[in-house]
């Protein structure tokens, strides 16, 4: 029997159409799921010569060569747990167990230390692309043991999307959780990114006065530029899209966003670290204020404000300048996330190899990602993106049209949290003071929590006077 190079456990979209990938790269797969049917289906209705499906789990074990690699693609959570649990009895030491699921990197650091004590290596790998990404090429982010990773390499290098010049979008990140808590980053970037197109959207058919058509011809230009990426192109293509009862599909779809958890994650991961991301807990809580219940009585009782006329051409750059401003922000707010935790954890994460593999494969692929590599490329101590010449150009050039559509947007009442979160990011980051010389009198006032001078070294506590608070 020839032994195969990799097993996949869970046949749902995912995991099928990984299997289907590294079989037309040439590796052997064995597939199982812990319900048969869905393998006997799989194998029944998507059969290739390279990969054959088991339905006892001592079988598809025995089916693979050594150093055993077995993938799990199964709901995140317990269930891996599970897996793992009965996996381990029927392992030899050295053999790999890779997690290619949406796990919380906590966990995944927990799994690591618990596979290794029964001599299991264990990776915890990001995927991104969805079910596209995972048949034809996917963004992929490995976490584990790095003295092994040469075992996985071949298989998932091959497997991931290549970007223009022909490198896999694939690269070790880091020990234990590093790997998720990458994608888990790219997820909340990915909420950012997709909240400034919805509000640069908001302006154009709101306050611009344009119709989705011309919305539509609007991103596909913009598209042409700088903020060229997979998001901008497929919103071109949502805005034309017609529905058979007349109009465009946009029009009809319930005002209320879903979520699945990584962007709160990254929120609170943030906050854990003392790390400001407003801009992805922006996005956050839009997808929250979208689905409350209250919005039918609040558009009826609280008063808008007039609409205004349609704005001019150069409105339309104005949205254009902001929304690149924006996207600016968030990978700087969500990169200095990245540094924080590289720090924490003792990663040593390579931002510009991260930056990299997010060019092709991933839902925020874009051309604007060769710019973060170039400048981590140039200086790999780059406290933060902002202070990047490019970037820094980018937001001294465009933060006036950002200043007013932030304007126009409040006088219009137009809700834009992530554009706004952007502006306050700026402005807090530059401006001389920002209050908290007042905070932290006020603390020490009542509670003497200390505060130190600028006129001299040391911490201080002064004994303050009450004069109107009686």
């Amino acid at each position: 029997m020839v032994l195969h190079h990799i097993g996949v456990i869970g046949m749902a979209v995912m995991g099928s159409n990984l299997a289907l990938n590294m079989a037309d790269h040439g590796f052997y797969v064995s597939a199982y799921n812990y319900t048969p049917d869905l393998t006997k289906q799989f194998v029944t209705e998507r059969p290739h010569e390279n990969i054959t499906g088991y339905y006892d789990i001592n079988e598809f074990i025995a089916s693979l060569e050594k150093p055993r690699k077995i993938m799990l693609m199964i709901m995140a959570g317990t269930p891996v747990d599970s897996m793992i649990e009965t996996l381990l009895p029927l392992l030899d030491e050295g053999d790999i167990i890779i997690d290619g699921g949406n796990s919380y990197f906590g966990d995944t650091r927990r799994r690591c230390e618990r596979c290794q004590t029964a001599g299991i290596h264990f990776y915890g790998m990001g995927i991104s692309g969805g079910e596209e990404g995972a048949r034809r090429g996917p963004a992929i982010m490995p976490g584990g043991n790095k003295d092994t990773y040469a075992e996985i390499q071949p298989v998932y290098e091959a497997i991931a999307a290549k970007a223009a010049d022909g490198k896999p979008c694939c690269a070790y990140m880091g020990t234990d959780g590093a790997g998720h808590y990458v994608k888990m980053v790219h997820n909340g970037i990915e909420y950012a990114d997709m909240q400034l197109i919805a509000e640069a959207y908001l302006l154009l058919k709101y306050v611009g006065g344009y119709s989705n058509t011309d919305i539509s011809n609007i991103f596909h230009n913009w598209n042409q530029g700088e903020l060229q990426s997979f998001l901008i192109g497929i919103a071109a293509d949502v805005f034309a899209e017609n529905d058979p009862a007349g109009g465009q599909v946009i029009d009809y779809i319930v005002d209320a966003a879903g979520q699945k958890g990584t962007g709160r994650w990254t929120s609170i991961e943030a906050m854990k670290q003392g790390v400001d991301i407003s801009m992805i807990t922006a996005a956050c809580n839009s997808r929250v204020m979208s689905n409350l219940t209250g919005r039918t009585q609040a558009q009826q009782r609280i008063q808008r404000p007039v609409e205004q006329q349609r704005q001019g051409a150069d409105f339309i750059e104005a949205v254009r300048q902001s929304l690149y401003l924006g996207k600016i922000v968030a990978y700087a707010q969500g990169f200095s996330l990245y540094r924080s935790a590289s720090e924490a954890y003792d990663w040593h994460l390579d931002y510009g190899s991260i930056a990299t593999i997010f060019r092709a494969g991933c839902i925020i692929q874009a051309d604007f990602l060769n710019k973060i590599t170039a400048a981590y490329k140039k200086n790999p101590a780059l406290d933060n993106l902002l202070f990047d010449d490019f970037f820094l150009n980018k937001i001294n050039v465009n933060q006036d049209s950002l200043r007013r559509m932030l304007c126009l947007a409040i006088s219009e009442g137009i809700p834009v949290p992530a554009f706004a979160a952007a502006m306050e990011y700026i402005d807090a980051y530059s401006s001389p003071c920002v209050g908290a010389n007042l905070i932290q009198a006020l603390r020490d006032d009542f509670g003497a929590h200390t505060f130190q001078r600028i006129d001299k070294k040391g911490i201080f506590h002064h004994q303050w006077n009450h004069h109107y608070s009686k």
